[in-house]
């Protein structure tokens, strides 16, 4: 598993033991982590979730007009630093 992925099932058990219900999924550049967040949820929980989130890349809420809260971590799986970077094509 990449680091990212490390990090990511990280944030993603320790919104678990906040008691969200989370997914973890693997992309090209990034892992990523998506939480449902209750309207129940206090505002301490608030605050240690943010402290989690705040771990990854990127965070953010996604909210629609139905009262859905969708909580969501990125983190960036690191570039190469070796001649690949490019891919075979680029390779001379």
């Amino acid at each position: 598993m990449p680091a990212s992925g490390v990090s990511a099932a990280a944030i993603a058990a320790r919104l678990s033991a906040l008691g969200l219900s989370t997914r973890v999924e693997e992309q090209h550049q990034h892992t990523s982590v998506e939480a449902e967040v209750p309207d129940t949820l206090s505002a301490e929980s608030w605050r240690e979730v943010l402290d989690v989130v705040a771990e990854a890349d990127r965070f953010g809420l996604l909210a629609t007009s139905l009262n859905d809260r969708t909580l969501w971590a990125v983190v960036r799986k690191a570039v190469p630093t070796t001649g690949d970077a490019g891919g075979p094509s680029h390779q001379r």
